[in-house]
């Protein structure tokens, strides 16, 4: 791990794999809060580097005082679930792999809920991080495959890492934007033709507000990507959401479309069928759009928003029970979910369910008190001209 005043979430980070790795490695880039006392406390070897605004440069100086054969490289708001570790171990023990792609779970992302990230690697001698920003073994993965042959890289199906940091609270208090678009700029002048850096420098702008750019930097990647698929699906996901944002919705469906046919975990294309669904819906093509919700739910029964918005669709195509079941589920899955209670409250209302309407519609008065009070407060108008309340 490289950190830096991480004493709010290093705890979690470290007690969630102290029991299942030989070593922990620390490496402080100048905290200046508890971070190197409480990584010490709970059994890590700590050491120091002067910060360069270098994600790879730290993250090669930790590594030279890594002693074990396998490296986990960790960041400090990430931990590792406990699940997967029967799995992780029985990989680590197969000779062939020389990387292995772990499946991340972005808690709070309101895009993607997954990515696949290259964090599991044998401590080979040729292997280093790159790039300044989203430092990555890949290219030197990609150098060692060419010389020696018989390694292969390898994926643990399954949520290996759980990620708060993209929760909007965490990327303003952090700055993140602007660092990471600070790194990135440097790097791009220097690698233009790179596909992974247009890509994500590209979502960077789109996500700024600096469409014009991103989307032109997306469009370079994809000229570049070839047969990296999951570069491809990222460049084209993103197009997506530029189009979106521009509200042309043909362009978007064409980039979603083109993402979700592309060979990569599946479990990754979640975000696309989600999007593409929400257009087909806005457009009016009720049976696409519970397609594309359909199929992101056979890939994972836990996707909160698929349930809902698949609920969403039944309810304008007039199929109230299927809507009912489908808020329901999502409700299950999301206690906190105050537009899922209020939607079914309406639904229960059109079937002349009034009492149970009634308890959903307060239900959500309740949560929309917490987190939305505006809401609230027109939803209980509301309720008081139709005599409900």
């Amino acid at each position: 791990m490289i950190v830096k005043n991480e004493a709010a979430t290093l705890p979690k980070c470290l007690n969630s794999v102290r029991k299942v790795v030989d070593e922990m490695v620390v490496l402080d880039t100048g905290s200046i809060d508890r971070t190197p006392n409480i990584a010490q406390q709970l059994g890590a070897k700590v050491y120091h580097f002067k910060w360069c605004n270098d994600f790879s440069a730290a993250r090669n100086a930790a590594l030279k005082y890594v002693t074990s054969d396998w490296i986990l490289v960790l960041d400090a708001d990430e931990t590792l679930a406990p699940a997967i570790v029967p799995q992780l171990r029985e990989a680590i023990a197969t000779d062939e792999y020389l990387l292995i792609n772990l499946v991340r779970q972005e808690v709070g992302a309101e895009q993607s809920p997954y990515s696949l990230v290259s964090r599991l690697f044998r401590n080979h001698p040729d292997i280093r991080f790159d790039r300044p920003y989203h430092a990555l073994v890949d290219d030197s993965v990609a150098a060692i495959l060419t010389k020696e042959p018989h390694w292969q890289i390898g994926y643990l199906p399954g949520v290996a890492l759980v990620h708060t940091g993209y929760q909007k609270s965490a990327i303003a208090q952090n700055n993140k934007y602007a660092k990471a678009a600070t790194a990135m700029e440097g790097f791009f002048a220097t690698h233009p033709d790179d596909p992974y850096v247009c890509s994500k420098l590209g979502a960077l702008y789109v996500e700024t507000g600096k469409i014009t750019q991103g989307m032109e930097l997306l469009r370079r990647g994809i000229t570049f990507a070839q047969e990296n698929y999951d570069i491809l699906y990222e460049l084209h996901y993103h197009l997506g959401i530029a189009y979106s944002r521009l509200q042309k919705s043909p362009q978007a469906i064409s980039h979603y479309q083109a993402a979700i046919k592309l060979p990569i975990y599946p479990m990754l294309k979640l975000g696309a069928y989600n999007n593409l669904g929400n257009l087909l819906k806005a457009a009016g093509d009720l049976n696409g759009a519970k397609t594309a919700y359909t199929t992101a739910l056979k890939i994972d029964p836990t996707f909160v928003f698929g349930h809902y918005n698949l609920a969403m669709t039944f309810k304008a195509l007039g199929l109230f029970a299927d809507a009912i079941v489908y808020y329901q589920h999502a409700i299950t899955l999301n206690p906190n979910y105050a537009e899922a209670y209020q939607n079914l409250g309406v639904v229960l209302l059109k079937i002349g369910n009034h009492q149970d309407s009634l308890a959903a519609f307060k239900k959500a008065i309740a949560l929309h008190e917490r987190y939305n009070p505006e809401e609230a407060k027109r939803l209980r108008q509301g309720l008081r001209e139709m005599e409900l309340m």
